[in-house]
């Protein structure tokens, strides 16, 4: 090994010191988020541009102090298909300082090509895999959702076994309702808790669907939430934090529930001032 003058040295080290203070300057942002964990957003309202330049994207995302996405799998979603292979895209994402660890994946996707799936969820470094919707019917019976639920956990068992964990978002039939009781609820009752963990999608309060009433309710179920807020006035999606959403009883049920993820999403509009509101919350 060559020697090195103690000039030098100090260089060195003087450097490392400084790398070392970066990281630790980005991870006590980071920690500014609520509940403690960074940032994160969903990349499916800007599929668009992530098709076009994704690293453009994800520079956008860092930029604005987002540090985790959530991507749609390029195996069940069309808009995603030219996705950069996995060791490329993670390359891109860690010159940005972001990580991604969740992603959603079709139906259709699980019940031919599960496995296929699972591979290339491994390969980005996915742990959550999350389906928007089990898609059945918007006035489903009972066995409707039974037999929904039977093949859910079927599905889900076999991402245990792989080491991951399966998760389900909340719209179309998950916010129908089956003899005056929501199918969400019957969901929660039929649906395996150690199998599967839910996404509470924000937006649904239009229907009625109150986050805090749910984790509260449900502790232990829910692990990850995707932002919005809501205008009752105008009955429209609003930018987080400039609705009537109740962000800190949100955020503190959302604690005490176990959630351990979060992500806007939005258009790059929304985001910018939704993630500024978020660094400003205090849980």
């Amino acid at each position: 090994m060559s020697k090195i003058s103690r000039r030098e040295f100090v260089v060195r080290a003087a450097a490392g010191t400084a790398m070392t203070g970066l990281a630790t300057a980005r991870t006590a942002e980071a920690a500014k988020g609520p509940l403690g964990f960074p940032i994160g957003s969903q990349t499916w309202p800007h599929r668009k541009e992530l098709k076009e330049n994704p690293a453009a994207v994800l520079k956008q995302f860092a930029d604005l102090g987002i540090e985790r996405i959530e991507l749609c799998s390029p195996l069940g979603y069309n808009d995603f298909s030219t996705l950069p292979k996995p060791a490329e895209f993670k390359k891109m994402m860690a010159d940005n300082g972001i990580k991604c660890e969740s992603a959603h994946f079709s139906m259709k996707e699980l019940r031919e090509t599960q496995q296929t799936s699972l591979d290339w969820a491994k390969e980005i470094g996915i742990t959550q895999i999350i389906t928007a919707t089990l898609g059945r019917s918007r006035t489903p019976t009972l066995d409707d959702v039974k037999q929904a639920a039977d093949e859910y956990n079927k599905i889900a068992a076999v991402t245990a076994k792989a080491g991951l964990q399966q998760g389900l978002h909340n719209e179309g039939f998950e916010v129908s309702s089956v003899d005056g009781k929501r199918t969400y609820d019957l969901l929660l009752e039929m649906l395996d808790p150690k199998l599967v963990k839910f996404q509470f999608q924000m937006s649904t309060i239009r229907d009625g669907f109150v986050a805090a009433d749910y984790f509260t309710k449900y502790p232990g179920r829910f692990f990850s939430i995707h932002l919005q807020d809501w205008d009752p006035d105008t009955k429209t999606i609003v930018a987080v934090g400039k609705g009537k959403i109740d962000w800190k009883t949100t955020f503190e049920t959302a604690k005490k529930a176990g959630v351990k993820n979060y992500f806007v999403e939005q258009n790059m509009e929304l985001t910018k001032d939704g993630v500024a509101f978020l660094k400003t919350l205090k849980v």
